[in-house]
């Protein structure tokens, strides 16, 4: 599970208890505010906060949220993910009608969040707990998310070390996963720089957006990080890294391969860069992690997730094989049409 200790507070979103719903509606609009959405906007934008956090004080066991900003070509949104470890439930569309429930309230509240909401999506499972992840802007959004990510800090922390980017440059589809090393604000700040050089590298192959983020780094304590490329119309996928970054590609019969890292430390010394080369054809998906997430996920423990957006696939990897006493982060992308 996510752990969180009050609010969670960084550049890449906040984390709130679910007990604390009010501050989650407040910190919704007040964001809704700062990115110049609609009142109107806005105010659904309450609704679906107030929902979420109903819903996991109600049904939920362990529940956290995840506010933060979100952005496409044109303009700015809302983006939160509510993680559970509570019941579940056998069919989200049915418990997505209005007049369903399952605590003897008038059980509107899931169907709320959906017409309020400009993109959803939820995976659950009986006994094994409940992932849903809402986006509000001021219109509807038509495409769905070829890649999604989320990091959390350490138990006691309010930054986290940990974090993730995506960019689209020219044909080529990048993403980084990068881990400070250590925890707190010096971690977060090597993160930050990373992602600062990764919106700002070249158009290039990911070794050489690796050795750019490597001399971008060079005035911080450094941190492990990966970049790589997905191009299922070559069907290949394209993979350089540094330190202990976790990377697979996953298959829809199954199976799944890891992803070569180099030892090293982007920012320090001077490392090898290496770029490989992988199978990454159009039913493929893409993990990376920190060494915050155990290793011993299998996508054939879910079954239906690996059909669920990469947000949400993220968002359950994270709060069931997070660990406690680091930070941790998630990152998945799929091939697109």
């Amino acid at each position: 599970m996510v752990p969180v200790t009050g609010e969670q507070v960084s550049a890449r979103g906040s984390w709130f208890r679910a007990e604390d719903g009010s501050a989650v509606r407040r910190a919704a609009e007040r964001l809704g505010d700062q990115l110049g959405m609609p009142t109107a906007r806005i105010a659904d934008l309450a609704i679906v906060a107030a929902e979420l956090t109903s819903n996991l004080i109600k049904h939920a066991d362990d529940g956290v949220l995840l506010l933060r900003p979100v952005r496409r070509e044109l303009d700015a949104g809302v983006e939160m993910v509510a993680i559970d470890t509570g019941p579940g439930m056998v069919d989200l569309t049915h418990s997505a009608r209005d007049g369903h429930s399952t605590a003897g309230t008038l059980g509107i509240g899931l169907g709320a969040i959906v017409r309020q909401a400009s993109w959803f999506d939820a995976y659950s499972r009986p006994g094994r707990g409940t992932v849903i992840a809402v986006r509000v802007f001021a219109d509807a959004e038509t495409d769905p998310p070829w890649v999604g990510g989320l990091t959390r800090p350490l138990s006691g922390e309010t930054v986290s070390g940990d974090g993730h980017a995506a960019r689209i440059v020219g044909e080529r589809r990048q993403v980084l996963v990068t881990d400070g090393l250590g925890h707190g604000p010096l971690a977060a700040a090597a993160t930050d720089a990373a992602l600062t050089a990764f919106r700002d590298a070249p158009a290039a192959p990911p070794a050489e957006v690796v050795g750019h983020l490597h001399r971008a780094m060079s005035h911080t304590r450094g941190a492990a990080l990966a970049v790589a490329e997905p191009d299922p119309a070559a069907g290949v996928l394209r993979y350089a890294g540094l330190g202990n970054i976790a990377g697979a590609v996953a298959t829809v019969d199954g199976r799944r391969r890891g992803l070569v890292s180099l030892p090293g430390i982007a920012g320090h010394q001077r490392p090898v860069i290496r770029q490989y080369d992988y199978p990454f054809d159009a039913g493929s998906l893409l993990v990376m992690h920190t060494d915050g997430v155990a290793d011993r996920w299998q996508l054939s423990d879910y079954p239906g997730l690996s059909g669920r957006s990469p947000l949400v696939m993220a968002a359950t990897l994270l709060r069931d094989a997070g660990i406690r006493r680091d930070d941790a982060g998630v990152l998945v992308a799929r091939s697109w049409s």
